[in-house]
């Protein structure tokens, strides 16, 4: 399994190892969604990572829609976003932050006040989410984007890579996938528009790749990556033909010349999303979803891939990468403590040794 621990190079991105912690929504913001201490000392014990994807993060008020969740939209949030980027470069780790704009995966109960719900079309996602003051509630009714206000949604994205730069982030994702807004553009059931962001397959892909296009002229392409898991259908996301959309989008970011493409197996059998990926896109590929060392390692010798992403081992195993090198049994994770505030949890997993990172 010696391929897992050898260093690669993903655009600009230098990884000690080919294990990448994938990004997971831990709810430990604050109420202004700026990240707090706990989140510091988190990503901090997982260091160890050849890169760091840090949670999904607003670009915008509007882009907030959960409870707890950062944003990196003002000077306090990126404050807070500089001592996680310091504490991870401390440890000698890497670290990129997830864009995550939810659209209208969102309630009212969660966003500041004077925010709005978008989307493509005036369609609710028919599905709840968990609100700190009311419990569980139905999402938003979204209001369409107007033609004219789309660059200025593209132009948070800008704002918001060129706010991790200065954060000190390394790079930036831009979450395509989990049906937040990236995603209701480009699936047939999300988007109804019957303008040129509707409507084909061309179109229907032109918002994220002029996001991709804009971060990339503004930190550099070589700092930027994309996630995509096509065929998920979370948060009410139906298209007609996922694969033919999902190959459309890769093949129109291919010149942007991206650092990586995150890949995350189809939840649909037909759907070979790991093949479709190395057949449309030249970035260098991370696969997610179900590894372990031995499939990792195996899917690396095969060349099928550069690095491979892990996300629930890391919960409750803040040393992965030294467990996966000596062959270490994994701690199991709390589920009933992934969303919860404080520490419990979330940074409070000892390392194999029974020793706080």
């Amino acid at each position: 399994m010696s391929i897992l621990f050898e260093p690669v190079r993903l655009g600009e991105l230098e990884l000690a190892n080919r294990i990448v912690m994938a990004p997971m929504t831990r709810s430990r913001a604050d109420a202004r969604a700026v990240p707090t201490a706990e989140m510091v000392d988190y990503y901090r014990q997982r260091a160890s990572a050849g890169l760091i994807v840090a949670e999904g993060t607003a670009p915008s008020a509007d882009g907030l829609g959960y409870c707890r969740t950062p944003a990196i939209y003002n000077d306090e949030q990126i404050a807070g976003w500089a001592h996680v980027t310091h504490a991870v470069h401390e440890a000698g780790g890497r670290i990129v932050l997830q864009l995550m704009h939810v659209g209208r995966a969102a309630s009212h109960h969660n966003k500041p006040a004077n925010s709005a719900t978008v989307a493509p079309s005036a369609l609710r996602a028919r599905t709840q989410l968990f609100s700190d003051a009311v419990g569980l509630v139905d999402t938003d009714e979204p209001r369409a984007l107007e033609l004219s206000e789309i660059a200025s949604v593209v132009e948070e994205y800008r704002r918001a890579a060129m706010n991790a730069r200065e954060a000190g982030f390394d790079g930036v994702e831009l979450h395509c996938t989990s049906g937040y807004l990236p995603m209701q553009f480009m699936a047939s059931g999300s988007n109804l528009r019957d303008d040129r962001y509707g409507g084909s397959t061309e179109n229907r892909v032109r918002f994220p790749v002029e996001v991709l296009a804009a971060m990339a002229a503004s930190i550099g392409a070589g700092r930027v990556g994309f996630r995509l898991c096509p065929g998920n259908s979370y948060n009410d996301i139906s298209d007609a033909d996922p694969a033919a959309t999902a190959a459309a989008l890769c093949s129109a970011a291919e010149p942007l010349g991206l650092a990586y493409l995150h890949i995350m197996r189809s939840p649909l059998e037909e759907l070979d999303a790991f093949a479709l990926a190395q057949r449309h896109s030249q970035c260098g590929l991370i696969l997610n979803d179900g590894f372990d060392a031995a499939s990792a390692s195996a899917a690396l010798e095969a060349g099928q891939c550069e690095a491979v992403s892990f996300a629930r081992h890391f919960i409750a195993n803040p040393d992965l990468v030294e467990r996966l090198r000596q062959g270490l049994p994994l701690t199991r994770f709390d589920r009933k403590t992934l969303y919860t505030p404080g520490p419990q949890g979330y940074s409070d997993y000892p390392t194999a040794s029974g020793v706080a990172v």
